[in-house]
């Protein structure tokens, strides 16, 4: 089954946009990765201090396998608040049928 890890989380709006160029690498190195059909980080055009994940993954043993090799942020910041989760998806389609 396929594996989405998906949502926002916030830093300070003047960390930002340097958090997210910190996160580059992982974005980079995750997208190489065998098993990731998808990653992306990103700031948020409306919310300042905002920023959104969406992973989608193969399989949770790609995501692991992933994770144990992954390169660690360059850029420190303190996150205020998180709201990611992992979604283990059974059926795939059309977004409108």
């Amino acid at each position: 089954m396929t594996v989405i890890v998906a949502g926002k989380l916030y830093v300070d709006p003047k960390d930002r946009d340097r958090f997210v160029e910190g996160l580059r690498p992982i974005v980079e190195a995750a997208r190489n990765h065998p098993g990731c059909l998808d990653l992306s980080i990103a700031p948020d055009p409306i919310e300042p201090g905002r920023v959104n994940n969406f992973e989608h993954w193969e399989s949770q043993e790609a995501l692991n396998a992933f994770r144990a090799m992954a390169p660690r942020p360059s850029v420190p910041a303190k996150i205020k608040n998180d709201q990611v989760l992992k979604h283990v998806v059974s059926h795939t389609g059309p977004p409108f049928d």
